[in-house]
């Protein structure tokens, strides 16, 4: 048995994941959980429901005022996500 060269437990994930292209799906994830962190608590507790469907961000708020000025800020939003991912993921976050 040949011995290789030793590899990083995250780069043998990273490559498992993208050779079985689920990268993006993973990505996505990663794209909901920062959520709440990127808009803060005070928005993050008015958020019902967010999912992520062919790269558009869906987020449900439960306050219309908030929805109404979160539509301004969505081009910003996407940027800060995507820049955090490290790729780009969302290509935009349509408010329910």
């Amino acid at each position: 048995m040949k011995r290789t060269e030793a590899q990083q437990v995250g780069d043998i994930i990273n490559g498992f994941l993208k050779q079985e292209n689920l990268d993006s799906k993973f990505d996505e994830q990663r794209a909901l959980m920062l959520w709440g962190e990127i808009v803060g608590p005070g928005i993050n507790r008015y958020t019902v429901r967010r999912y992520v469907k062919g790269g558009v961000l869906h987020i449900t708020l439960s306050s219309a005022p908030l929805r109404a000025e979160m539509m301004l800020t969505r081009s910003a939003l996407v940027r800060r996500i995507n820049e955090v991912i490290g790729r780009d993921v969302i290509s935009d976050i349509v408010f329910h």
